[in-house]
């Protein structure tokens, strides 16, 4: 007879193992989960440049480096092309306007001028011509206009001479018929040669104005065909020092190159390039300031080029009062460029993290100092020392401001 068997309740010995097996499955899970989510990089706090938080006044002005050129610059174009023949003033000579810097000569444009010179000269011939025919043919009208009034006048006096003496019978009615059809036929021909007189004086009128329009039409380009001539003397188009003269004797010149310039010193300027990241605070008549042997000088920017290349901008600057006596084309100056007034921020020194994170995101470094934990911020205005951190950051926080680029994916940087 079979016995039944009650069930023990309760842990059984062998239920601790494998209670204890599933915890270290757990532990051993949860280290991996925690290990994947969580990069860490290792790395000696010697190697790196950190910096604290402070809360003070925050400056808002730019240094940019910029370089002395002269006010203005004039550039030399040929008006006319041709080959340099001489070469009367060296590049660094100061010119006045007006010196001849180069000669050029033109065989062509001789030719030009020669074939102008004739054109002008059959202009002016047959512009003669055609008046000595007038002024004949005027002659001749008022010589037969002359004749016609004679002839009319005795032919009427005739006619009624033989008109008085017909009423009386005293001549036959023929001899008063014939004085009567020459008085008429006389009167006819005096008003041809008055109205053909007219119509001359009209014709030589408007001919006449018309010879002496195209005469001076030619006139005037010969005028201007010599005015190129004189373009074959490069002169210096205002007073100044010759920069750069790209020209030597028996060289071909085409019509517009640039062959040199002019630096008018009356003043200077100063050209600097700023990052494309200020570009929406730089405006003209910003103030700004540099210092030379002591002394500061005021400048005002003048002009911002629109054009960015490789990052840059370019502006120009001009003083707004005295300039340093020893200035000089050429020379560099750094320059404090004022872009608003100061305020009161928390400031974090400027470092090469901005150029791995854009200013989104620093390593703040923990209480401790073994470690430093990833941390959204966010960046205002920033200045040559410092940035303005608007969110994310404390007075008294201590901030890794050195390069990123190593610490690739890493949220979390172990300090040995």
């Amino acid at each position: 007879m079979d016995i039944q068997l009650e069930k023990r309740k309760g842990l059984r010995p062998k239920h601790y193992g494998y209670i204890a097996l599933g915890a270290l499955v757990l532990f051993t899970g949860w280290k991996l989960l925690f290990a994947s989510s969580v990069s860490t990089f290792r790395t000696e706090k010697e190697r790196l440049s950190i910096a604290q938080v402070t809360q003070g006044k925050f400056d808002d002005y730019i240094t940019i480096n910029g370089s002395v050129a002269p006010i203005a610059t004039i550039y030399m174009d040929a008006y006319e092309g041709g080959r340099v023949s001489e070469k009367l003033i060296e590049e660094g000579t100061m010119v006045k306007k007006g010196d001849i810097i180069l000669k050029l000569e033109n065989m062509m444009l001789y030719e030009q001028i020669l074939a102008s010179e004739s054109n002008l000269a059959l202009k002016q011939n047959d512009l003669r011509s055609t008046k000595l025919t007038f002024d004949s043919r005027q002659v001749e009208g008022k010589r037969s206009l002359a004749t016609a009034e004679y002839d009319l006048q005795r032919l009427k006096r005739n006619y009624e001479q033989n008109e008085a003496l017909y009423e009386e019978e005293l001549v036959s009615k023929e001899v008063y018929l014939t004085a009567k059809e020459n008085y008429e036929l006389s009167k006819k021909q005096h008003d041809i040669v008055k109205i053909q007189t007219v119509q001359d004086d009209e014709l030589r009128r408007t001919s006449l104005t018309g010879l002496d329009t195209d005469l001076q039409r030619m006139q005037k380009t010969l005028s201007m065909v010599y005015e190129r001539l004189d373009h074959l003397n490069v002169r210096a188009p205002a007073d100044g020092q010759l920069g750069f003269l790209d020209a030597e004797i028996g060289q071909s010149i085409a019509q517009g190159e640039r062959i040199g310039q002019i630096n008018v010193l009356t003043d200077f300027k100063i050209e600097a390039e700023i990052d494309e990241h200020y570009i929406d605070r730089i405006k003209r008549d910003l103030s700004a300031t540099l210092e030379r042997n002591g002394k500061e000088y005021g400048l005002r920017l003048r002009k911002v080029y629109p054009e960015v290349r490789n990052g840059r901008f370019k502006v120009d600057l001009v003083f707004t009062d005295n300039k340093p006596e020893t200035i000089r084309a050429g020379q560099s100056y750094n320059i404090k460029l004022q872009l608003g007034a100061s305020n009161d921020a928390l400031l974090l020194p400027k470092g090469g993290f901005f150029q791995s994170t854009g200013g989104q995101w620093v390593f703040v470094v923990g209480a401790n100092e073994d470690e430093a934990v990833k941390r959204n911020i966010r960046i205002g205005k920033q200045n040559s020392r410092y940035y303005e951190v608007l969110e994310g950051l404390e007075p008294g926080e201590q901030v890794i401001t050195s390069n990123y680029d190593s610490f690739g994916t890493a949220e979390r940087i172990v300090l040995k």
